[in-house]
């Protein structure tokens, strides 16, 4: 390692608006440095100001924004004093920045290839067959399938994990001294997660890149970072090495986003009498349900869900929780009225369900809300709070007026929103209170089940465990029933009564949220909580070992529709077994009823060698 840092960056403030105008400091006077090879992390809620100060390190700041003071140096450059074509150099070779969003980054009509060599091109740093050549050997060393050919995909042809590991290798190919990954796995499940970390640790400790690490993930940095700094209102709250950080916090900030980590796993209390003597509030029986048309066997052209059932007690929470894909939404829309399904039975009460929401009743319709993932595509941006609220409330309670307004306030006292916002249009919110918002309008119908997507994955930490506590005092307050759904093990463990696991549309586990907590449990559901990161330092390259053990060999599959879904990913799978027999429903000490060959006695042995940070 070098003695001199390969970024300091001292005094560092960054403002927003120009005067005669408002001027608002959201960076506020910001010191640190990395010494070459060091991975540092910045680390904080959302406008805490850690993407802010990672741009700087490019020299940029965002459209309103402007650096006003300090100095950033990178090597021997001196980044705030360059002109516009020192910049673009700086940004060529030095600085490469890895964004958040990997499918915004690329062109859908060229191919990968073109786009990953572009940058070594258009700076004429290399030949285009030397360029090829590299990009090559980046997507094997990022761990991408067919390295030799993936280039010759499009950017829709590859997952988003391949992805985002794309765009790494885009980053990485100018051999820049310094790379900025900025909330890089955010969007990805757990299990894809891992597979993105350990390819970025693996290329940025054999290359000896210098890296900064944008996240609001204490677990995830943990694995990734040597040093972490955290930022809280534009302000350096402490700045220290990983162990100490995590260990041994200074800051009573630091203190609070490992207080949110940490949650206690207390689950919502369960209101007296939930479920008792009377009908589930939901009740699903062999529930099938895709898109396209539906053939005169009951099958969808596209089939996302297959022989689904589950229950929701009056009073209490579901969980569904699974990879992308993996049916959850479907299920949702399924119940909402959104997706027609092919076969099932889906009981609200005691009574039949319609499929189509045309045939359901006005109180059907107000009985179950939805609350989606992105609160931003969620709300109409041209239309104050007030407006949104109102909406409901006029048309399943037909409040007008001084009454309407009343209830409004009341709504958004329930939340813990200040009546101020009530005149405001989503885009002068944070994500949170445009979550709460969200959540505001689907109590306005007086709902008794609200069917919550995703409500926290694009939510900071803290901030996704406040609408989480919100969530359990609205259930004991109001008797409300959810099916929470999430790809969030951590999430699901700590809030619902009840979890269903789904992969490629079966549900492979179903029983207490005990289930979660320690094995035996079915082999996928082994997967999704052993992928959940900790906040050990070791965790990820430990975990790494293990998971690069050769699947056992798994001979052609029988044409059997009712085979195991996940025994070609199974570390566990049994040859002869299944890939030519469906698995047995069998119940689990836990209550839980999984599909699986395994004797449970087995699963146990295999599912608690233990994991230990190197």
């Amino acid at each position: 390692m070098a003695d001199r840092d390969m970024i300091e960056v001292k005094g560092l403030r960054v403002v927003a608006g120009a005067a005669p105008g408002a001027v608002t400091e959201i960076v506020k006077g910001v010191d640190f440095s990395v010494k070459k090879g060091e991975v540092l992390a910045l680390i904080g809620e959302s406008g805490s100001g850690k993407t802010t100060i990672a741009l700087s390190l490019l020299g940029y700041a965002r459209t309103g924004c402007s650096i006003s003071g300090g100095s950033v140096r990178i090597g021997d450059l001196e980044v705030l004093s360059l002109d516009a074509k020192g910049r673009r150099a700086l940004r060529a070779r030095t600085v490469a920045y890895v964004a958040q969003s990997a499918s915004a980054g690329f062109n859908p009509a060229r191919t990968i290839m073109d786009q990953v060599t572009e940058p070594a091109l258009l700076h004429h740093l290399m030949s285009a067959d030397a360029a090829r050549a590299k990009a090559t050997g980046l997507f094997r060393a990022l761990a991408l399938p067919a390295p030799e050919t993936i280039g010759d995909r499009y950017p829709h042809q590859v997952s988003g994990g391949q992805l985002q590991r794309l765009m790494a290798a885009m980053a990485l190919i100018t051999d820049p001294a310094v790379v900025v990954f900025d909330e890089p796995t955010t969007a990805l499940d757990v299990t894809t997660q891992i597979e993105v970390l350990a390819a970025f640790k693996k290329v940025v400790r054999e290359l000896g890149t210098t890296a900064v690490y944008v996240s609001h993930d204490l677990a995830v940095v943990a694995q990734m970072a040597d040093r972490i700094v955290v930022l809280n209102g534009g302000a350096v709250k402490e700045n220290g090495a990983v162990a100490q950080v995590l260990d041994a916090p200074v800051d009573a900030y630091t203190r609070q986003l490992l207080a949110a980590v940490r949650r206690p796993e207390a689950g919502f209390d369960t209101l007296p009498g939930a479920g008792k003597q009377v009908p589930p509030l939901l009740e699903i029986r062999g529930l099938a349900a895709g898109y396209g048309h539906i053939d005169r066997f009951g099958s969808p052209a596209v089939r996302v869900l297959d022989d689904v059932s589950l229950s929701i007690p009056r009073g209490s929470t579901l969980g569904v929780i699974g990879e992308s894909g993996s049916g959850k939404t479907t299920l949702a829309r399924v119940v909402a009225g959104l997706v027609d399904r092919a076969r099932g039975e889906v009981l609200f009460d005691g009574k039949p369900l319609p499929a189509q929401l045309s045939r359901r009743t006005p109180e059907q319709y107000r009985q179950i809300q939805i609350v989606f993932q992105n609160a931003d595509t969620a709300l109409n941006p041209s239309h104050a709070i007030a407006d949104i609220l109102a909406r409901p409330l006029a048309f399943y309670h037909h409040l007008r007026g001084a009454a309407a307004h009343k209830r409004m306030l009341e709504l958004l006292d329930l939340v813990k929103l200040p009546a101020s916002i009530a005149m405001r249009v989503p885009a002068g919110l944070s994500g949170g209170q445009k979550q709460r918002v969200n959540l505001a309008r689907a109590l306005a119908a007086d709902p008794a089940l609200i069917l919550c997507d995703e409500v926290t994955s694009a939510l900071d930490t803290v901030v996704g465990a406040a609408i989480l506590d919100l969530l359990a005092e609205l259930r004991r307050e109001l008797g409300v029933s959810y099916m929470f759904i999430s790809h969030d093990i951590s999430t699901v463990r700590a809030i619902c009564d009840e979890v269903i696991v789904l992969y490629a549309g079966h549900r492979v586990e179903a029983g207490q949220r005990d289930l979660l907590a320690a094995p035996p449990y079915h082999p996928y559901t082994g997967l999704l909580v052993d992928s959940v990161p900790t906040l050990k330092p070791g965790w990820l390259d430990a975990r790494r070992e293990i998971g690069l053990t050769a699947l056992p060999q798994l001979g052609p599959s029988a044409n059997v529709p009712e085979l195991c879904a996940f025994r070609a990913r199974c570390p566990v799978r049994i040859d002869g077994m299944c890939n030519m027999t469906p698995p047995d429903m069998k119940k689990l000490p836990s209550g839980a009823e999984i599909l699986c060959h395994h004797p449970v006695a087995e699963l146990h042995r295999l599912q608690t060698v233990e994991v230990t940070p190197a």
